[in-house]
């Protein structure tokens, strides 16, 4: 293999896989932006027993080691966070100002798991036994494997490395096969943070052999998982079977309610950073457009002329508003999904098409889809595309109602002018994060980020809430006779 490839990471090694694949840019498919090695199944299980023989020293080790060196990974991160910012933009297609956000995202996680590492707790109770003393405190627990999906291809893999290492454990990491680029960036920030040899691993590949090893494998005592149903189903019951731990992050079809008393711009601006921005391809973004007659027409007119404004071109591109879907079997998905609605009654108000630029990439107009109904596969099922329906409802009580008919619950939002129905709603909505006159795309990363229904299982990702995963509690008791 030549010097030119980019290796995986393993027991503080830069290690040649089996195979390679070129990281071909959505904007723009004649630039490869660099061939990346494809670990094989004997290689994953080089890294999970790399993760599990420095495991004991690292979990023992002091906790000023993992503060800094995690404070490190931040501190470098932002300072490249424009340079890191357009390789990302240039792998997975978001536009520059999303790349570097996202970058500067990262690093604030990692800077926030810095801190918690001084901040990790227990509790010393008295027994109902006289001269017994119980502490509880919070352990590592091994192994991680982390399977990240390609649509944060930083943001993501930095709320899950980070307290996993924060929290005294061992990484093994899988990234998604469309965006090795920003992973391998990643590791190579952390390959010179300080820790360890084995404490952090990179293993690129396909999730057929890379991720069934680590869902499969003893060794791996928890996996964190981002990524579609199907596939989370699937880890959820290889881990089962062997009672690892598993946190999976899945789909989601979030609503976004618009009520008469809505300020019209609030709503248009949510309804289209939710919905389109990002090209569509975030698992919080609002995908059903739910909305009351008094302003449902004004309100479908106002985001059709928003939409005719934006720019969808080229990533890196200055003004572009939009990028490119990530890939052909994502615009062909997308581009199916606009068909199957409109064959089923809905009317396409704008947009949907595939589109041509300067360069040869994967662009799609925006879609605005109208006329909807609740049993139509475009409200049922997720698009992970820029691809949003309207639904005509009568009030408030119908909106809610048509809110939580879903399999999902990661997002909901509303926009009202009322404190009765916002106050309402944010009781009742099933999902676990709601938004009031916010769009439903767009978290903190110091709070938790989860689900409820088939968008979520396990404990919560990101902030201080963080440790329910990564952590497991030991009840200690002391006899003072």
């Amino acid at each position: 293999m030549s010097e030119s490839v980019f290796r995986n990471y393993i027991g503080g090694k830069w290690l040649a896989g089996e195979d390679t694949q070129a990281n071909v840019n959505p904007s723009d498919t004649r630039d490869v932006i660099g061939e990346y090695a494809q670990a094989g199944q004997a290689q994953a299980e080089s890294a999970i027993a790399a993760a599990r023989a420095a495991f004991p020293a690292w979990s023992a080790g002091g906790i000023q080691a993992r503060h800094d060196a995690l404070d490190r990974i931040g501190n470098e991160l932002h300072a490249r966070r424009e340079e890191l910012g357009a390789l990302l933009s240039r792998e997975e297609g978001k536009t520059l100002p999303e790349g570097i956000g996202e970058v500067g995202r990262a690093a604030m996680i990692f800077k926030f798991f810095a801190g918690e590492v001084l901040r990790t707790g227990g509790e010393v109770l008295p027994s109902v036994r006289p001269g017994v003393s119980v502490d509880i405190v919070r352990q590592p627990l091994g192994v991680i494997g982390l399977i990240a999906p390609w649509n944060f291809p930083m943001a993501i893999p930095a709320w899950k490395i980070a307290p996993a290492l924060a929290y005294g454990n061992c990484v093994v990491f899988k990234p998604a096969e469309l965006v090795p680029g920003c992973a391998w960036a990643l590791a190579e920030i952390i390959s010179r943070a300080g820790l360890p040899a084995g404490v952090f691993n990179l293993v690129m590949g396909r999730g057929s052999v890379v991720g069934e090893a680590i869902a499969q494998h003893p060794g791996v005592t928890a996996v964190s998982f981002t990524g579609s149903v199907a596939t989370g189903r699937h880890l959820l019951a290889a881990t089962a079977a062997r009672q690892a731990k598993v946190q999976l992050e899945m789909g989601g079809k979030n609503p976004l309610i618009v009520l008469d008393d809505a300020d019209l711009d609030i709503a248009v601006n949510c309804a289209v950073q939710g919905a389109y921005f990002s090209t569509g391809q975030r698992c919080t973004a609002s995908s059903r457009f739910i909305v009351t007659d008094g302003i449902h027409d004004r309100f479908v007119t106002a985001v059709r002329a928003k939409l005719q404004g934006l720019r969808v071109d080229h990533a890196l591109k200055a003004g572009a508003d939009i990028g490119p879907v990530v890939d052909a079997k994502q615009l062909a998905q997308n581009l199916e999904y606009v068909d199957i609605a409109v064959r089923e009654g809905a009317t396409l108000a704008f947009g949907g098409q595939a589109l041509e630029r300067e360069t040869p990439g994967f662009y799609q107009m925006p879609a605005l889809l109208t006329d909807t109904t609740p049993g139509m596969r475009i409200n049922r099922e997720e698009v992970f595309g820029p691809v949003a329906s309207v639904m005509r409802v009568r009030d408030y009580d119908e909106a809610l109602a048509m809110a939580n008919d879903t399999e999902f619950g990661l997002a909901s939002g509303i926009c009202t002018t009322s404190l009765k129905h916002a106050t309402h709603f944010r009781q009742h909505a099933e999902a676990g994060m709601v938004m009031v006159n916010l769009p439903t795309a767009g978290v903190d990363y110091h709070v938790p980020f989860g689900g409820r229904k088939a968008s979520s299982y396990g404990p919560r990702e990101q902030g201080s809430y963080a440790r329910e995963f990564y952590t497991t509690v030991k009840t200690a008791y002391t006899s003072a006779g």
